[in-house]
């Protein structure tokens, strides 16, 4: 058995770009594995990918030419089935044996050969054999066979083949797109398999254009990048391709001088890698009258239409040049610069005629517009939403400020929708919320209305900023709250990896805004207030059902905010559970944490999920008041507990009063003495019912002290 690294390529035409990397990393993951779990290739072997946009590959290294052959031992049947009483084969044994391959011209030497073993209750025969190991041939067959059919295509194609037999005609077949070529390379010797109708060879095909020799030759596996780099003009390589992309735009970047840097987008930049084969950065420019209009039209359109790079300045704002990743390397780049120039112009005018043509109406006169745009067929039109937004932004303004607040969140959420209805938004929806903030200013509204506008959809992704004014803030809360509760309301609730309203976005943004923005705004609250934005049918009868699943939402994302700190799940459990409003958790989970690192919280946490247990049971007599009479205290232990109670909880809660929430529960922690000590020795449920309630009170008493911060039991192992 010898080893050598192996090559497999599909050349096929060009791929879709946006999906070139997964469909590259898949296929080469897919292989490798699959000749792994046939033995031909080892844990320490390297599966190396390689994809183009007319290519995919998979170099790996130290792959068998055969694998090892393989022990087995198989279970038959139980002794009883198989032998009979004089321990001889019986007729279903030497079919079991026959089937299998066995030897079964001397049943008796057969029956030899088995071995004996207790399988559970009974004694069973177990049949050891070799099994061959795989070809190279017939494993990687079967390897590119699963490689192919586990690719994550996004869209089949179906294209006809001209059948290879005498008798001639077509067959059809099934693929991400129509396959030419096929490379199978163990080390210099070409592994004849087959796949989509090819026939594996040792050649490949490299740029449609720039390539020095066609067919590209290969003369083994590990030449495969370099030949095809040389002969090819194509680096094969997806990183490889796209770090000589980022190379190359910084490099043009800094010729282009004054602080120049081309717009950061990793989305723009990989797909443009999905795009070239050999990428070669032109510098091209546009007039400067189309400066004048707002940069975030024009760089998406540029990125968006023509994945161009835009060039920012030292101050992020756009310069009039951009830069273009061609997939040709002309000795005279005149025409390809002269070229891009001249598509992105009209794209460009594009742009500048819907802005112009927009701000010839004021936002306020496309409010009525609204009513014509539907929103969704069970909650009514963007006009009626609007309305709701209105009314939620009102409620949660009027808590936060005074009455210019009001106003301004009420013009604001107003307004937030108009662009929906302007030819910019309707071209390039990315741009709604940005285009009403442009708008709202030439309007004469102010920048305050203005950002709020803008910032109204704020946070729109994972990490992005929140509104940068309280205007903003309240108009998004109330957005985002008004779609919660009206998806809820209606029962359109995620499921699984389908949220096409993104809900879960806009649960997290309502929770970071309260956390962040330090917000004193209890939720429900806030859910009550867009719940009565809508019309009351909406939340009749079953409906309660979805709001209590509305709040388990919340809470869902709620702990997973917090967890990103690296808090436990008990730790993050013990805060969101306490009366603490959201934006006082992080700071609570912090002091949880310095409290758990106590060597007094293990024993203070399970004697508070016993005094919890305890007062449970108590209470389902009847409430129990966190009243102690001090004439009632008959032991020393109880009599020290309330003493230590009095001593310590007074500063506990200052401290807490005061947000001093790890200096609260380290106060606490020395209660831990007196605690184990009441267990110890007092009886709570005495046989005088006065004394019974009064310790009931005392224990109530502590456990209210204890939780204010966070429900300690969720600490206990």
């Amino acid at each position: 058995m010898t080893t050598q690294n192996l090559l497999v390529e599909l050349f096929v035409e060009e791929l879709p770009p946006k999906a070139l990397q997964k469909l590259g990393d898949a296929f080469a993951t897919v292989l490798g594995d699959q000749l792994k779990s046939q033995g031909l290739a080892s844990a320490a072997s390297v599966v190396t990918p390689f994809a183009s946009p007319r290519r995919l590959a998979a170099h790996v290294t130290a792959v068998a030419d055969k694998a090892a052959d393989k022990a087995v031992q198989q279970k038959l049947m139980p002794v009883t089935v198989g032998l009979d009483k004089d321990g001889n084969a019986t007729p279903a044994l030497l079919k079991k044996l026959q089937a299998l391959g066995a030897d079964v011209s001397n049943p008796a030497a057969a029956v030899a050969a088995l071995k004996r073993a207790q399988d559970g209750k009974a004694e069973a025969l177990f049949y050891d054999s070799v099994v061959p190991g795989a070809t190279l041939q017939a494993g990687l067959q079967k390897a590119l066979d699963e490689a192919i059919a586990k690719l994550p295509i996004p869209k089949v194609m179906s294209y006809q083949l001209e059948t290879d037999c005498e008798l001639p005609g077509w067959t059809s077949v099934n693929f991400v797109r129509p396959a030419h070529g096929l490379v199978a390379l163990h080390g210099s010797t070409v592994v004849p398999v087959k796949a989509l109708g090819l026939t594996a060879a040792n050649s490949t095909q490299g740029h449609r254009f720039e390539a020095a020799v066609s067919p590209v030759v290969l003369k083994d596996a590990d030449s495969y990048a370099a030949t095809l780099q040389k002969d090819g003009a194509v680096i094969a390589s997806f990183a490889e391709r796209k770090a000589e992309i980022a190379r190359q735009l910084a490099a043009a970047a800094a010729k282009v001088g004054n602080g120049a840097r081309p717009i950061e987008d990793e989305a723009l930049l990989d797909e443009v890698t999905a795009l070239v084969e050999r990428p070669n950065v032109v510098i091209c420019q546009f007039e400067e009258q189309f400066l004048g209009v707002p940069q975030e039209c024009l760089i998406l359109t540029m990125k968006a239409n023509q994945k161009y790079f835009p060039l920012l300045d030292a101050a992020g704002k756009l310069t009039n040049k951009f830069l273009v990743v061609s997939n040709i390397s002309p000795e005279d780049t005149s025409f390809v610069t002269g070229g891009n120039e001249r598509v992105v112009r009209p794209r460009l005018a594009d742009a500048k005629f819907f802005f112009d043509q927009d701000r010839k109406k004021t936002l306020a006169s496309r409010v009525e517009g609204l009513s014509k745009v539907v929103y969704h067929n069970k909650l009514g039109t963007q006009g009626e939403r609007v309305e709701r937004v209105r009314s939620i932004a009102k409620a949660i303004a009027s808590q936060l400020g005074d009455a210019q607040l009001v106003a301004d969140a009420d013009q604001a959420a107003l307004l937030a929708k108009t662009d929906l209805v302007t030819d910019m938004v309707g071209e390039f929806p990315e741009l709604q919320g940005i285009m009403g903030g442009y708008y709202a200013l030439n309007d004469g509204l102010g920048e305050t209305v203005a950002n709020a506008i803008e910032d109204h959809y704020k946070p729109r992704f994972a990490g992005d900023a929140l509104p940068r004014n309280t205007v903003g803030v309240v108009v998004a809360l109330a957005d985002k709250l008004e779609t919660l509760v009206g998806m809820f309301g209606i029962g359109n609730l995620p499921t699984g990896d389908r949220d096409p309203f993104a809900l879960r976005r806009h649960a997290l943004g309502v929770i970071r805004m309260l956390v962040e923005k330090n917000l004193r705004l209890d939720i429900k609250d806030l859910v009550g207030a867009a719940m009565q934005a809508f019309d009351e049918a909406l939340f009749a009868g079953s409906n309660d059902d979805r709001l209590v699943a509305l709040f388990a939402f919340f809470n869902d994302r709620l702990s997973g905010y917090l967890r990103e700190a690296g808090a436990s799940i008990q730790e993050v459990m013990a805060v969101t559970e306490s009366s603490l409003a959201w934006s006082d958790m992080p700071t609570a989970l912090a002091a949880v944490r310095a409290f758990a690192a106590l060597p007094e919280a293990p024993a203070l946490a399970a004697a508070n999920k016993r005094v919890g247990n305890i007062l449970k049971k108590a209470e389902v007599e009847g409430p129990v008041d966190a009243h102690v009479n001090p004439a009632l205290l008959q032991e020393q232990a109880e009599k020290d507990l309330f003493a230590a109670l009095q001593r310590f909880v007074p500063e506990a809660n200052a401290q807490f009063d005061a947000g001093d929430y790890t200096a609260s529960l380290q106060t606490l922690a020395v209660l831990r003495a007196p605690v184990d000590a009441f267990f110890d020795d007092v009886m709570v449920n005495a046989e005088q019912m006065d004394v019974r309630m009064n310790r009931l009170g005392l224990l109530k008493s502590l456990h209210e002290a204890m939780n204010r911060v966070a429900d300690l039991s969720r600490l206990a192992a």
